[in-house]
């Protein structure tokens, strides 16, 4: 018979038995799906039941209250632990946790935000706890709110540099208010982990990044909750609570055992996990709720149409390069109280320092560890502040799996990556973000532009704050001609046509550094009696296909697209999906096609077949062809 009974009194015989329940429901959900992670649940199922009975702050039926404490699952494979935590705290039931893993259910193998308790999908591991750390700069220095930021890790994930790199900035940056609690249960996917139960060994890697270390036995209950109350009282420092349990703790038959990691309880084995664990229970919890604060610096009603905010403009006589602009640009966007910016320790390049020196209270700088960078800007978009994230284009890579979960995640964080392309010049290859325009419109609900000039730049950052999803921008180091007038008007989904006539021959496509050599190539070709239209495609995804289907139809299809990447998924992979409904288009695809050496820009935007040159041969042969 099942045992029901409500309880908000801090037992800890209660919660010893509450422990019990999670494993239990961790093993008949996943028994159910026939998939999951039962024995990663029940490993740390005692260090859930104490922190949601005597210490979480949560108010279950208001998830978005700014007061509330986060509660983030690092080790994302442990969801039937997840679940059964919301059905003891009455915020699914009993029928809901039984559908973990079916088609349809929100109740996913790995928590994402679809459940309006989860901050944001985790299962790729060693990313919960980068971002909580930007949450818990949020709370800290942001919204000057008391809640504290709890991260649930196993001890496969401490493998990852990007926990340490977390460790080490929430040192940096003084966060109390965050505790990460280490699962050590030993036993990873195919057998011990790199360090198995060493916990002292775990300790000093805790205290060298500058952290208050505790070590406990995860399955006494008196011992977790002085440990969590510890946490709550240590100041100047985080806190990492690092408990040693067991795999599959409650049922003997598989407890400390390899080979079931991953694997759910048959049916059989299942009845006599539960038997041996007590039997099913619907035991309810009543979590604390936070006192009444409100954030310091947003504004959370969201009405009213926003501050206005006063964007540079440039002349027609000024070079700018957009890296420039996008600095400026972001300065000015320190009117929007949402808005906060970080950098990986290129802000004087990215010009991102603009905005580090008037506003320091909104800017974070993550050095160079790109991973914490953009685990920064996903914690922060959590609390609903607008991050802007800048760093070197081809630095983003070692960030992409962080960018691909945000993408699950939903979240709204905006990217700019500049030095990209062969246009960087003597840097050399280890520098050029040639991949980044592909890599990027492959990332769920993103959006991908790429300026030319900076009042272009200029007004595309503004539309960033906005901008909903993973929003990336590549800007460029050179400075080129201003080619638009301060009152341009531009749109997500859009482009501009530079020239055009009905006579056009052939259409030049580029952005960036090669739409300014496709207009010089546009000169050299009306010369020859080629007309010949130049589109700026400055947002890659969406692209404005309309434009481009115009083009086709007037050009017989003949296009030349240009750009500075790789020939793979940039913007001739854009143009050829926007057109493929049409049938084949004639296109001259100019990107770079060999690995690029050092030089001066011109010379290795030569080398690479993309300079203006390059451009009115391909367009001549094309514009004679039939």
């Amino acid at each position: 018979m099942a045992v029901t009974e409500t309880q908000s009194t801090t037992d800890l015989e209660f919660v010893r038995q509450l422990g019990q329940q999670i494993r239990v429901d961790s093993i008949r959900c996943s028994t159910a799906a026939g998939s999951g992670h039962p024995t990663s649940s029940m490993s740390a199922a005692d260090l859930i039941a104490v922190l949601i009975a005597r210490y979480l702050q949560y108010d279950w039926a208001r998830p978005k209250d700014p007061n509330n404490d986060h509660l983030i699952f690092s080790k994302g494979h442990a969801s039937p632990l997840c679940y059964a935590m919301f059905k003891a705290v009455g915020a699914i039931t009993d029928t809901e946790l039984m559908t973990f893993r079916k088609f349809g259910s929100r109740l996913q193998g790995h928590p994402t935000p679809a459940i309006p308790w989860v901050d944001v999908a985790t299962g790729s591991l060693g990313q919960g706890l980068p971002i909580a750390v930007g949450v818990a700069l949020a709370g800290k220095y942001l919204d000057k709110l008391p809640y504290h930021v709890w991260t649930l890790c196993g001890d496969s994930e401490l493998a990852e540099g990007s926990v340490w790199e977390a460790l080490d900035k929430a040192s940096f940056y003084e966060l109390s208010n965050l505790t990460a609690i280490l699962d050590v249960n030993r036993l990873g996917q195919r057998g011990e982990t790199e360090y198995g139960w060493n916990t002292d060994l775990y300790r000093r890697r805790a205290e060298a990044f500058g952290c208050t270390p505790i070590v406990i036995d995860g399955h006494d209950m008196t011992a977790v909750d002085r440990a969590l109350g510890s946490a709550l009282s240590n100041t100047g420092r985080p806190t990492v609570i690092i408990a040693k349990t067991i795999k599959g703790k409650g049922f003997s038959e598989i407890e400390n055992k390899d080979g079931w990691h991953g694997k759910a309880l048959p049916p059989d084995m299942a009845e006599r996990a539960i038997k041996e664990l007590g039997g099913i229970r619907n035991l309810k919890v009543k979590t604390a709720r936070a006192e009444r604060g409100t954030p310091a610096m947003l504004r959370r009603d969201g009405s009213g149409a926003g501050p206005a905010v006063t964007l540079p403009t440039y002349k027609k006589e000024d070079k700018v390069a957009t890296r420039k602009a996008y600095g400026d640009a972001l300065l000015a966007m320190a009117a929007i109280p949402e808005v906060v910016a970080m950098d990986g320790e290129v802000s004087n390049s990215t010009h991102a320092d603009e905005f580090a020196k008037a506003h320091k209270d909104r800017f974070f700088e993550m050095y160079i560890a790109e991973q914490q960078l953009v685990a920064t800007a996903v914690g922060m978009s959590v609390r609903g502040y607008k991050p802007f994230v800048s760093t070197f284009a081809a630095f983003f890579s070692r960030a992409y799996d962080f960018i691909r979960m945000a993408g699950i995640s939903q979240a709204n964080i905006r990217l700019v990556g500049s030095h990209a392309g062969v246009e960087i010049g003597q840097d050399g290859p280890s520098q050029m973000a040639l991949e980044d325009l592909a890599s990027m419109r492959a990332v769920h609900g993103s959006t991908v532009l790429y300026p030319s000039d900076p009042n272009q730049a200029a007004k595309l950052t503004r539309l960033m704050a906005d901008t909903s999803g993973i929003v990336y921008m590549r800007t460029t180091r050179g400075a080129y001609p201003t080619l638009y007038g301060p009152n341009e008007t531009f749109k997500i989904g859009g482009s501009k046509v530079l020239r055009q006539s009905p006579k056009d021959r052939v259409a030049l496509i580029g952005a960036g550094v090669t739409l300014h050599a496709c207009l010089a190539a546009a000169d050299a070709l009306a010369k020859k009696k080629i007309a010949a239209r130049v589109i700026d495609l400055y947002s890659l995804k969406p692209v404005d296909v309309k434009t481009l289907r115009e083009a086709a139809k007037v050009t017989k299809g003949r296009l030349v697209v240009v750009e500075d990447h790789y020939p793979e998924g940039g913007i001739g992979a854009a143009v050829l999906e926007a057109l493929a409904a049409d049938g084949a288009p004639k296109i001259a695809h100019l990107a770079v096609k060999g690995l690029p050496t050092s030089g001066k820009p011109d010379e290795l935007m030569n080398a690479a077949g993309i300079s203006s040159k390059h451009i009115v041969a391909a367009a001549t042969k094309l514009a004679a062809s039939r």
